[in-house]
């Protein structure tokens, strides 16, 4: 297994070990790509989900809409009789020095009845599912107030994250 350079080295590889499957078992939720009828169910959980921004409906369902359509990006819904409980958005990026694609896993979020029952596990294994069969190299994932989770999946911290707003001078 190659060590990955820089913000990767401590990314999940992926290998035949990673789970593909997207059942927990004992009846857990099923894991399924979006659908367009499914964005009324996933806005309120995008709604929750940000703390630092406002997202817009109209800015939502515009880029839900297209993330559907792209081969390079992967939306998930996770559903349990039905209703839906979680989703997860991913894309591939291609890299340099990485040897490959790395899938970054950009937004995980279970509906907060649903968080610590195996939801979210099962939306990050079918992600790293696809990016392997995508051919990525490595999954990471970005969180400041999920490391636990992160951690309990297998991924370790690897780098430090900066963001800066568009427009700030």
């Amino acid at each position: 297994m190659p060590i990955l350079p820089g913000p990767y080295r401590d990314a999940v590889p992926l290998s035949a070990a990673s789970s593909p499957s997207v059942l927990p078992a004992h009846g857990g939720p099923v894991v399924r790509r979006a659908r367009t009828d499914d964005e009324a169910a996933v806005w309120p959980l995008v709604e929750a989900f940000a703390v630092t921004a406002t997202p817009s409906r109209a800015g939502f369902e515009g880029a839900f809409r297209g993330a559907l359509t792209r081969p390079d990006v992967r939306v998930l819904v996770a559903e349990e009789r039905g209703v839906v409980v979680g989703y997860l958005l991913a894309q591939l990026e291609p890299t340099f020095f990485a040897d490959g694609p790395v899938a970054w896993v950009q937004e995980v979020m279970v509906a907060e009845g649903r968080r610590g029952s195996g939801v979210g596990r099962a939306l990050v294994r079918a992600a790293e599912a696809w990016a392997r069969e995508a051919g990525a190299v490595s999954v990471s994932l970005a969180s400041r107030r999920a490391g636990g989770f992160c951690e309990a999946l297998g991924y370790a911290a690897s780098a430090t994250f900066y963001q800066r707003s568009p427009g700030v001078r």
